[in-house]
């Protein structure tokens, strides 16, 4: 399936430009994407999951077309909150450094992304590991007159906004109707807009989080990091800039303004996916209402999760409730029976077949990455092979199934996949092992049962099984069984 897809006319929304425009990669053949990852302060929670989730079906379609995408991801390991929540855990007995901090919170992320298969990014730089080329970036906009170190004579140095005529381009505002930058004190300033691009070590921080610089010891802005590091690893210009529609202002914005201030074209497209909101409010830590990565990955099966943070259009806000996963469960696991129906009836279905994508589907797919749309066409080809199958049309039928498999393979909801043979919420390929054989047992006692006209001992049996949340179905070739 490589190239199939490959002379497809791709269509997205560029948040920069306002309009959903015609993308053609820089290189043909080739997608380069960067992504803001997490500041790894505290444990990842749904916003992320849905962010990455977002970014990972954009770069498996393009792969699908036939490219080779080059996935930057990067890791914001130094930060006032990073510090903070160090300084904080310290004084209540907990010793762990803010880079020991970095690293856990880090780790929690990388587990949360892998189980709903998130693709690992093809680099995943950590800004501790780019400082050097952040201060020859703060340098250079210094040379050419848009950077200034602080008045006040600290180590501090600034981007000189009003220096840049197109500032504000991304969001399309002036300089004058933006809210004053809050990264950094005004002391210092010029204007109170100016954002930190170095920021002057201060008395109560670990001088572990501080490095030697022309302007004195300090660290990075947290802007100046994505435009180093995508500069590092794709080049002056690249394709994609993704990232949460939070982050438009004023990090992308001021992203930006400092890459072309230095004289980088920077990205050709901006992509920005929706937030996440519970129960109809917006998701924040003063309402009390985060909804965790690892609650919600033990709550049920992560490729149900998958799902369901795909089942919205990546631009729109995503609303959980309560029966959020209830019913994507629901509707993943009608397309599931369906394939498993195919199965039942003696027909051999291909888990991973090679075979032309609807149509319908591509279409979706080109059109802005229409996720919604692109899972329309699996739900109504799974109607259509089950009347198919209804109909006795074995041949189509098994098409059909052949068909539903390729396009959820595309989105990463193949659950024949290798990437979920395992990723059973709470398991482990031991236990799963384990599990089977039990159950098993228990199937291979019922059916003696039955052959003996045991029908209490088969009900009993049943019932044990139902009441441990195992579910079985009888088909005339022998019997399946699911976790409920």
């Amino acid at each position: 399936m490589a190239t199939r897809y490959a002379r497809s006319v791709q269509r997205l929304y560029d948040s920069q430009q306002q309009a959903v425009v015609h993308f053609t990669p820089l290189r043909e053949g080739e997608v380069a994407m960067y992504v803001c990852g997490p500041t790894v302060q505290s444990a990842p929670h749904i916003g992320h999951l849905r962010s990455a989730l977002s970014y990972d079906i954009i770069r498996r379609w393009f792969e699908a077309c036939g490219n080779r995408v080059t996935l930057v991801r990067n890791v914001t390991d130094i930060d006032d909150k990073i510090l903070e929540g160090a300084r904080v855990a310290q004084a209540e007995g907990n010793p762990e450094e803010w880079w020991a901090l970095a690293y856990r919170v880090e780790l929690s992320f990388s587990s949360a992304y892998a189980a709903i298969g998130v693709k690992p990014p093809t680099y995943e730089p950590r800004a501790t590991a780019n400082v050097s080329e952040m201060i020859a970036l703060i340098e250079h906009l210094i040379e050419r007159g848009h950077a200034y170190p602080a008045a006040d004579g600290s180590a501090s140095v600034y981007f000189d906004t009003r220096s840049w005529p197109a500032y504000g381009a991304l969001t399309h505002q002036s300089v004058d109707q933006m809210e004053d930058a809050a990264d950094s004190e005004p002391v210092g300033k010029r204007d109170p807009r100016d954002f930190a691009l170095w920021k002057a070590h201060r008395e109560h921080e670990p001088v572990s989080a501080s490095w030697p610089s022309p302007w004195g010891r300090g660290r990075p802005g947290w802007h100046i990091e994505c435009s180093a590091m995508a500069k590092r690893y794709l080049g002056s210009e690249f394709d994609i800039h993704g990232g949460g529609l939070d982050l438009r202002f004023p990090h992308h914005e001021n992203e930006l303004a400092q890459s072309t201030a230095a004289g980088d074209a920077f990205a050709r497209h901006w992509v920005h996916n929706g937030l996440v909101n519970t129960g109809g409010q917006k998701m924040s830590k003063s309402l009390g209402n985060s909804l965790f990565a690892h609650d919600l990955i033990a709550e049920g099966r992560p490729i149900v999760l998958r799902y369901f943070l795909s089942s919205a259009h990546y631009r729109s806000v995503l609303d959980f409730s309560g029966e959020s996963l209830t019913e994507a469960d629901a509707a993943f696991s009608r397309i599931e029976s369906f394939v498993q129906r195919v199965e039942d009836a003696g027909n051999e279905v291909r888990h991973a077949p090679e075979v032309e994508l609807a149509e319908a589907f591509v279409t979706a797919m080109n059109d802005d990455f229409s996720v919604p749309e692109a899972l329309g066409v699996v739900h109504s080809t799974v109607r259509e092979g089950n009347a198919l199958l209804d109909a006795g049309d074995a041949a189509a039928a098994v098409d059909r199934a052949e068909s539903v498999i390729a396009m959820l393979d595309v989105l990463g909801l193949n659950p024949y996949a290798a990437e979920w043979q395992t990723a059973q919420a709470g398991g482990s390929a031991e236990s799963e092992k384990a599990l089977e054989h039990l159950v098993e047992a228990l199937l291979a006692e019922r059916l003696e049962a039955r052959a003996k006209k045991d029908f209490g001992t088969s009900d009993a049996i049943r019932d044990q099984l139902l009441n441990a949340g195992i579910a079985l179905e009888d088909h005339a070739n022998g019997t399946r069984w699911n976790v409920k």
